[in-house]
């Protein structure tokens, strides 16, 4: 039947669809041999044996986590990498080092009952916890350390380093992410900064980096085109290995890698050609790779850039003579439309908002960000020859990262610089915006067509933020439990005044994003107070990511609760946001728009669970009641020092577990609707069957995260 459609194509045509096929054929065959030969037998190791002895040889330097370290790592005889979650002595190791020691292993790709995760793309297949208390010594030896293969790995620590002793505080950090993109320095307000604003692309090393790098080298060369080419491929390669070899970096390097040799070989350079041949060498080195967010990210904004922009300059400059102003803000617009009409679809789908501003911070930045490239790389360089050269250098390095971050600062807390896609109409004015520019092209359309489809796609823009927030506004308390995984996040909001009560999860994007998308989506531009039940991860772990996007009013905390780690954390990082905290002794009651909420002091004994907040919210005619991870007798405790209300909705304590909800609660407050927050496929067993047929056997209609998502309900 193939060779019968197949035979109904002629000349040209069929030629295609050959090749087609045959490159369709030959990818999965490579990639049932890829996984058969490095996948397949890393997990076969892990499904065999548990808690073994093994030696393993350090890929990179250890990152701190909040329990230890972690690293990637290779086992002898495997191809691919393993990820080591261990003891805080890792940070004390060096690349090519190897440590014998216990470790429990697990498959990457088992995670959530994906197959494909973040791991596997970045050609990691296992993950191994390294046992709390060891049954003999650790044995580690320098192994290979000194090997050639480690050079890139420890260029880059000794540029990081440089860069630290050159730079301080955010200008440290962002320079050590635009040369290196290595971002765990960066603080997460600035993070945000510049993902709201719609250039976080700097931070991810891609071919604007190595774009900057080849002119930079260029100019070194004196432009000679041989003397170029032989400088800027090794430069470029070996770049992209101090990078650490994401995809975007790799096809950057190979397309300017065809572009500087072509003219060597008096041969045309074909883009396209160039990014089919670097798509094909990274997928031939991990097939996982095509999962990469910064792959398809990478290859769609250069396929824009080289599709839309030079047609959009055309028709912005015309055949007429414009001015140098005029020509450099129609390139930067072109240049951005174009890697964004791809793009922006991705970053809709995976980050969940469309930024409206990019266009405007890429002009005022991205020559900003060219000069800090060069002007950073170029006082490192020297700081090598000559300290005092390099930290002169640095000053208009400085300069220009305080400017790069003041404008980014500015966009970001401009009033609709972004729209989320918890506004479900986002995506269909998304669909609207593509139909209508693609029906004007289809229709060989002239410009007062392009600029009336501009015009239409604006004003319905507006209109479709308006339709965002009333969805979510306009009762007299709207309450949104939102689907933070396995955790916990109530949004509350009344006549513009809005309250948070815990802000944890292990949701993606993280809960405290979530959050600060639908405030912006309900059109709130600050949150009046923020209450957290108690000190447990699953509540907490979305704040600091929250205070980054979200200027927050008052926080609310229990007076009680032990000096856990986490909790000093977020105490500390609360203080570094200069937010009003107030400790809760007695119930307060506080004004929630047409609305009210109390708060209630914890009533219990034993760990933080039973030693956290209960929250009211009343309006005229509806209650609903919060009472984080109390147990049974913590309940009981409540209901007997307070006297409190029927209610219409109950937040299911601790994500339903069988210890929480008790049938006393459920009977003394009498709720028609059950909200449950918790993580589908949890391995707590939440909710667990007991507490379902309770709410079942009292007529109590059940909402759960897991199943619904984000559950608004109204108290009418």
């Amino acid at each position: 039947m193939t060779a019968g459609i197949i035979r109904c194509f002629t000349g040209n045509t069929r030629r295609r669809i050959l090749l087609a096929g045959l490159g369709i054929c030959l990818a999965l065959g490579w990639n049932w041999l890829y996984i058969r030969q490095v996948q397949r037998p890393m997990e076969d190791l892990a499904a065999s044996s548990s808690g073994q002895r093994i030696t393993l040889t350090l890929a990179d330097y250890a990152q701190p986590t909040d329990y230890g370290a972690k690293a990637p790592v290779l086992l002898d005889g495997f191809s691919g990498k393993l990820m080591l979650y261990g003891q805080p002595y890792l940070l004390e190791l060096s690349p090519g080092q190897s440590v014998e020691t216990t470790v429990t292993l697990e498959s990457a790709a088992a995670i959530h009952d994906e197959d494909v995760t973040t791991f596997t793309s970045k050609g990691i297949f296992l993950l191994g916890y390294e046992a709390g208390e060891r049954t003999a010594p650790l044995q580690i030896t320098d192994g290979t350390s000194a090997s050639v293969r480690w050079w890139p790995v420890r260029a880059r620590h000794a540029l990081m380093d440089r860069i630290s002793r050159l730079f301080t505080g955010d200008t440290a950090a962002l320079l050590c992410g635009i040369l290196t993109g290595d971002k765990t320095a960066l603080p997460a307000e600035i993070q945000s900064d510049l993902s709201e604003a719609g250039i976080y692309h700097i931070l991810a090393v891609s071919g604007m980096h190595c774009g900057f790098l080849a002119l930079f080298l260029e100019a070194v060369t004196f432009r000679r085109r041989r003397l170029s080419a032989l400088v800027t491929i090794p430069a470029l390669a070996f770049y992209a290995l101090v990078t650490g070899g994401s995809p975007s970096v790799v096809r950057a390097c190979i397309m300017l890698s065809f572009l500087r040799l072509a003219p060597l070989f008096r041969r045309d350079n074909d883009p396209p050609t160039a990014m089919a041949a670097a798509l094909g060498c990274i997928l031939l080195q991990n097939p996982f790779a095509a999962a990469s967010v910064s792959l398809q990210l990478s290859f769609g904004a250069v396929a824009g850039l080289l599709w839309l922009t030079p047609r959009l300059y055309q028709f912005l400059t015309g055949e007429k003579k414009h001015g140098k102003v005029y020509r450099y803000t129609a390139a930067s617009f072109s240049a951005t439309a174009g890697a964004l009409v791809f793009t922006a679809p991705l970053s809709a789908w995976y980050f969940g908002f469309f930024v409206l501003v990019s266009p405007l911070s890429n002009l005022l930045c991205l020559a900003a960000v060219g000069a800090l490239f060069c002007v950073g790389l170029i006082a490192v360089l020297a700081s090598f020859l000559f300290f005092p050269l390099g930290a002169a250098a640095a000053i208009p390095a400085d300069l220009l990262s305080r400017y790069i971050l003041f404008v980014c600062g500015l966009l970001s807390h401009l009033p609709y610089h972004a729209l989320y896609t918890v506004n479900p109409y986002l995506v269909w004015w998304m669909a609207f915006l593509y139909l209508s520019f693609f029906l004007v092209r289809c229709r060989r359309g002239h410009g007062r067509q392009y600029a009336a489809a501009a015009v239409l796609c604006t004003l319905t823009l507006g209109y479709t933020a308006k339709l965002g927030q009333l969805r979510y506004t306009g009762a007299a308390v709207d309450a949104l439990m939102l689907d933070a995984g396995q955790g916990a996040c109530m949004l509350l909001e009344s006549s513009g005044t809005s309250a948070l009560v815990d802000c944890g999860g292990d949701s993606f994007p993280d809960v405290g994003d979530l959050a600060a998308d639908y405030l912006a989506t309900m059109g709130c531009t600050s949150l009046d107070y923020l209450i957290l039940t108690h000190y447990d991860a699953d509540h907490v772990n979305g704040v600091e990511t929250l205070l980054s996007r979200i200027d927050v009013k008052q926080v609310l905390v229990p007076d009680t609760g032990d000096d856990t780690l986490v909790r000093t954390q977020m105490l500390s990082a609360l203080e570094a946001s200069h937010v009003p905290v107030s400790s809760i002794q007695q119930a307060e009651t506080f004004s929630l728009g047409d609305g009210q909420i109390t708060v209630y002091p914890p009533v219990g004994n034993g760990s933080d669970n039973e030693q956290g907040l209960a929250v009211l919210c009343e309006s005229s005619s509806g209650q609903l009641l919060i009472t984080g991870d109390m147990d049974a007798a913590t309940e009981r405790a409540l209901l007997e020092q307070y006297t409190l209300p029927k209610i219409d909705v109950l937040a299911v304590g601790h994500h339903g577990a069988a210890s929480s909800t008790s049938e006393t609660l459920l009977k003394t407050l009498e709720p028609e609707t059950a909200l449950i927050s918790v993580g589908e496929h949890n391995t707590y067993g939440h909710p667990d069957e007991s507490v379902l047929l309770r709410l079942s056997r009292l007529g109590v209609t059940v909402c759960r995260t897991d199943k619904q998502g984000t559950i608004h309900v109204t108290l009418n």
